[in-house]
């Protein structure tokens, strides 16, 4: 079994095609009412975005309720291009016999710019070859640890990821434009359950995951966060595959 967390879609695109490839059952975490039993799975995966050189809470907290297991287990981070020590924590909290960490398009619209149409098409073909090595070696059962942790991991995973946790994931800048129809899509897909329609607008809760996933779905195009994010391409991964 695969189990996922995805925000705009990457890490579900990692999982699933993993799952093609090894003959295996991808689930989304989002939603699951009760931790399945492992003791007939061969192999167990998480796989998740990184979100400032951290886990994201949801998949942290759910690996701490998986049970122990005999499987092999392995963990795939998508990051935009390092994941300083996320899968060594994560390793603590549910061991991996194997980590890795796949590049794919950058996401995080209220950082910058999402990255142009050359580097998404690069990045997939990238990740698409990696892919195949690492079902390969999930399927000879090789452990490997596969992660670009990057410069000053331990800063940023630390001090930084903290700092993000604490301050980073409030929900205030978020507000809507008047090109926004009430349809709901904000609502119904936050993984975090952390939006509300009021009067036919989203209303945030204090905090969320920062997933980015209400503001690259959003039809009209409505959702913004404080300055940043006005004016910015949103992404569709579904346009590159």
């Amino acid at each position: 079994m695969i189990f996922y967390f995805s925000g705009t879609g990457n890490s579900q695109w990692v999982a699933k095609t993993l799952a093609q490839k090894l003959n295996d059952q991808a689930q989304d975490i989002v939603g699951l009412n009760q931790i399945p039993s492992l003791e007939q799975e061969q192999q167990v995966g998480l796989v998740f975005p990184i979100y400032a050189w951290g886990v994201p809470e949801s998949m942290m907290q759910f690996a701490g309720k998986l049970g122990k297991t005999t499987a092999f287990s392995f963990g795939i981070c998508t990051c935009g291009a390092d994941a300083g020590l996320a899968m060594k924590k994560l390793s603590k909290i549910y061991h991996l016999d194997s980590s890795y960490s796949i590049a794919m398009p950058n996401n995080y619209i209220i950082g910058s710019e999402i990255d142009d149409d050359d580097t998404i098409v690069r990045k997939l073909s990238a990740a698409r070859a990696e892919l195949e090595t690492i079902a390969a070696e999930i399927g000879q059962k090789k452990c490997v640890y596969r992660v670009q942790e990057g410069k000053y991991p331990a800063l940023k995973s630390n001090a930084i990821n903290m700092g993000f946790n604490k301050f980073a994931r409030t929900t205030k800048p978020f507000y809507t434009l008047d090109t926004c129809n009430g349809c709901g899509t904000c609502e119904k897909n936050c993984p975090a359950g952390a939006i509300t329609l009021v009067n036919g607008r989203p209303v945030w809760k204090q905090q969320c995951y920062q997933c980015m996933r209400c503001i690259h779905d959003c039809p009209q195009t409505a959702i913004q966060y404080g300055k940043e994010t006005a004016g910015r391409k949103r992404y569709h991964l579904k346009d590159y595959l």
